[in-house]
C-alpha cells in the first residue's frame, strides 16, 4: 500500500474513533510517545493530555475529510493535510484546516503532530 493510503486510512481510522467514543485508546497507542495536538481552541496537548481529553470528549456524530494531499518529509516522515468537518448532533458543525504528521518507527506509523486551523464553511 501506497505512504498516501496508509496515512488517509489511518486518519479514517481516527476519526472514527472519534465517532465512537474510543478516540482516547486509538491515540494513545497511535500517538508517537512525544506526540502533540495543536487545537483550534488554542490548546497545545501532549499525548497525556491528548488521550486524557479525548476520555470526557462527547463523540461526533459524522466527520468529512475533504481534498486529501500527502507531503513527504523524508523515507519515514509525511504530512497529511486536508479539510475536515466534523459535527455533533444540535451543534453547529466543526470545519478546520488539518494537518498530520506522521513519523514511522520500526515500520509502524505514529502521529507525531496534528494541528487543525479553523475554515468557514466555504473551503469545503
Amino acid at each position: 500500500m501506497a505512504v498516501f493510503e496508509e496515512l488517509l486510512a489511518l486518519e479514517h481510522t481516527g476519526w472514527r474513533a472519534l465517532c465512537d467514543g474510543t478516540g482516547a485508546g486509538h491515540y494513545a497507542s497511535t500517538m508517537s510517545p512525544d506526540g502533540r495536538m495543536v487545537l483550534a481552541n488554542g490548546m497545545s496537548l501532549d499525548r497525556g493530555a491528548t488521550v486524557e481529553a479525548l476520555r470526557e470528549a462527547p463523540p461526533w456524530a459524522g466527520y468529512e475529510i475533504v481534498g486529501p494531499a500527502l507531503i513527504p518529509l523524508g523515507d519515514d516522515a509525511a504530512a497529511l493535510v486536508y479539510t475536515g468537518r466534523a459535527w455533533r448532533d444540535g451543534e453547529p458543525a466543526f470545519n478546520a484546516l488539518m494537518s498530520s504528521v506522521y513519523t514511522r518507527a520500526r515500520g509502524t506509523w505514529r502521529l507525531s503532530l496534528y494541528q487543525q486551523t479553523p475554515a468557514a464553511e466555504t473551503a469545503l
